[in-house]
Formats: structure tokens, sequence, C-alpha cells
């Protein structure tokens, strides 16, 4: 298992700079089962011979399937949707309307990536039709993650893609796979929402589920870690795993110095 690799997408709470410490508990086996793959951190810099990355948010799984299998192509057509010309509020919003409804995988792929780059913080919401309503981000030139997205590709050889619920993905897990899951985290406060990566949200029930998904995994001699934050309601849904609490710099406010260290945990079943 390697150093950490940067993703080509921005993503509210990925786990790039946690990779190392995820890295240390996770158990060797023939493969990674991802069910909230998000933007693929830990995917990248772990090594195992296999992988299962799957999401519910289908725009991207169908860009990491876009990107499978076209490759550099891809990548080259996405580039040119990073023109300097198109770094204004008006391009930003009509390529979103443009996102939002054009039936071509190809387009979408493409525009989901501009969109991630130029909209406000990376930050991936839909609203409650299932359109994606992220505002302009206001950046002076945003980059194109050139390098990061062939490596990604790199990696993606023989890497299975499945657009799927969490409940799916882990009842598909056999013994010798090991489960990382990064849903999206309980809120710390009733206003603190940063949840609907997908349109729906994910309420208390479901994380209540998925506690329930890794117990019965754990069972079964499959190794499950969960991230989540440190609060009393988690560590008692999670108390019957191995708990490792630590602090993380939040990066989703515009102000530098609002961004305040929170609490959370890795949670360790089976």
């Amino acid at each position: 298992m390697g150093a950490a690799i940067r993703p080509f997408l921005k993503w509210p709470g990925g786990k790039h700079r946690l990779v190392p410490r995820i890295l240390k508990l996770l158990r060797p086996g023939r493969r990674l089962v991802e069910p909230f793959v998000g933007s693929g951190a830990l995917f990248l810099s772990a090594r195992y011979p296999h992988n299962l990355l799957a999401d519910s948010n289908a725009d991207l799984i169908n860009l990491y399937r876009q990107l499978r299998d076209e490759g550099e192509p891809f990548v080259a057509y996405c580039r040119t949707f990073f023109d300097p010309a198109y770094n204004r509020a008006e391009c930003y919003y009509a390529f979103r309307a443009l996102f939002n409804t054009t039936a071509d995988a190809r387009l979408k792929s493409a525009l989901f990536v501009y969109l991630n780059r130029h909209c406000y913080n990376g930050l991936c919401r839909y609203n409650a039709s299932g359109a994606f309503n992220t505002p302009f981000g206001r950046y002076r030139a945003p980059a194109f993650p050139d390098k990061e997205m062939r490596h990604f590709y790199r990696r993606l050889h023989d890497t299975e893609i499945e657009c799927a619920d969490f409940r799916e993905t882990m009842a598909a897990a056999i013994e010798g796979d090991t489960v990382y899951c990064d849903p999206p985290y309980t809120p710390l406060s009733a206003t603190a929402r940063f949840t609907d990566f997908a349109a729906g949200g994910f309420g208390w029930e479901l994380q209540q589920e998925l506690a329930g998904q890794a117990r019965q995994l754990a069972q079964r001699g499959i190794q499950v870690v969960i991230s989540n934050h440190d609060t009393p309601e988690i560590r008692s849904l999670y108390r019957e795993a191995a708990i490792s609490s630590f602090p993380v710099r939040r990066l989703i406010s515009r102000d530098a110095d609002n961004r305040n260290a929170v609490d959370e945990i890795l949670a360790v079943f089976g």
C-alpha cells in the first residue's frame, strides 16, 4: 500500500489527508469494497488486487465509467471546458443548466468535472428534483486536473464500478474483502447539513442500517471500517467496533478563520 495520491475531484469530506491513517487499519485482502467511493482518495492509494467502487450518485459513477472506458481522449475532451473564457458566472450557470438537461452521457460527465472545479468548494449538491444546484465558486483560475485524472484512469483498469445503494454493495461483499465506508456524516448540529451529495440525503435511519450491515459482515469475518463525526450518538451506534478519534480541519467554509477542527472517528468492525 502506497502513499496518498490526490484525487482529480474536489469533494467535501474527502479523505486525501486521512488516507495514511485509514490504510493502517485496513486488513489485507483480495478486494477493496467502497460503497461510498466519492472522490476515490482511498482507492487511489490502497493496493488491493481487485476493487469494487460504488456510489448512489449516478453522475459520479457515470463519470468514472466514461473515464475508464475512454481514457485519454475523454481527458482531452474534459480539458476543453477549462478555457478561461468559461470561468464566468453566466457560462457556469449555462453549463449547469445543460448538465441538468442533457441526455449525452459523455457531455454530462465532462460537465461534471467542469462544475466540480468551478462551483463553490466542490460541493456536489442536488435539489429535491435531483438537479445539481451548487452556485458558482468565483475562483480566479480553476486548474484542470490533468495529471490526477490520468492517474485515476490508470488505476481504474479492471475495476468494478457500480451505481448502487450501500446496502446492495455491502450485501455483495464476500470473504477476503475489506470494506471501507465513508457515508455522509451525521450532522454536528441541526443546521450543519452537508449530506445531500445525492438527492434524498442520508438520515439517521440510514446511519443505523449502515451500522447494522457492518455488524453482519463482521460476523461473517469481513472487516468493515467506517468514518463519521465523533458524536455521542455515533459512538453508541458503533459501540461494538474499535474506535479511534482525531481532530480534522473542516474546509467547507469560505472563511478560513471559521474552518475549525472537529473530531472524527474511524470505527473498525471485525
